[in-house]
């Protein structure tokens, strides 16, 4: 298995809260750990727009399954922190990252 750095760019259509700001980067916290931290990543970027990125890291054989895993766990932190998804459209997932022991 190879760790990826998952960047998945996205856009709040509604403002959100310092609570639910707190909530979903709770809910992700795990999917950010050593290569991320060790290269100075945020795990949610949010700018003045309300576009945001966030970056995870996932475990996956491929680079396609990483990007899949992501997503999966963004949305599920999104419904977990009370975005709908409607609410907050997402683009499409890139590799930013790779750690493997090859």
């Amino acid at each position: 298995m190879t760790t990826f750095v998952i960047t998945v760019p996205g856009t709040f259509l509604t403002d959100i809260t310092g609570s639910t700001r707190s909530t979903l980067e709770r809910a992700l916290a795990s999917q950010h750990t050593d290569v991320s931290e060790s290269e100075g990543l945020d795990l949610l970027t949010l700018h003045e727009d309300n576009t945001f990125s966030i970056r995870l890291e996932v475990e996956a054989p491929d680079r396609y399954e990483a990007e899949l895993n992501a997503t999966r766990l963004l949305t599920a932190a999104l419904r977990e922190a009370g975005i709908k998804e409607a609410d907050a459209p997402l683009g499409p997932p890139a590799v930013t990252g790779i750690d493997s022991d090859l």
